[in-house]
């Protein structure tokens, strides 16, 4: 066998449909495009979201809610996370090792959470903290650092 030798195997590629090639191929005349309309005609595109004409969905349907363009959008970690790392070793807890751990990515910042319970006293550095996870870092003894 020789590349020149080579051909699809049968029935594996099909003839293309020649349109617009007169009366006789049964494809003249409209050539598929069916009579008048947009489709019709050269130059038609599509628009999307477009519905012939009626009035599109995304114009029916209310406008509503405000998007704030200054929204912080930070990285959830809880206690029981913490608890985890604790238990692992690990007592001064920062943004580097949550990442070596796999626990946040990315560069947006971190909120710690008071979803759990902490036993272990750990040092704890993140961008934010709400109120009640704060107070239980420090019953158990720990410190908490706002970058």
């Amino acid at each position: 066998m020789k590349l020149n030798n080579l051909k699809p195997a049968a029935g594996a590629t099909h003839s293309r449909r020649r349109i617009g090639r007169g009366p006789g191929s049964g494809l003249g005349g409209t050539s598929t495009r069916g009579h008048k309309g947009a489709k019709a005609r050269s130059g038609y595109k599509r628009k999307i979201g477009f519905e012939g004409g009626q009035m599109p969905l995304q114009r029916r349907l209310p406008k509503f809610g405000f998007k704030n363009i200054n929204r912080v959008e930070y990285q959830a970690v809880n206690l029981t996370t913490l608890q985890a790392l604790a238990d692992k070793g690990i007592t001064t807890i920062t943004i580097a090792e949550f990442k070596a751990n796999r626990i946040v990515k990315g560069d947006a910042p971190v909120k710690i959470l008071a979803n759990g319970e902490l036993t272990a006293k750990v040092d704890v550095t993140a961008n934010a903290f709400s109120a009640a996870a704060e107070a239980a870092i420090q019953k158990v003894g720990g410190t908490v650092t706002k970058l």
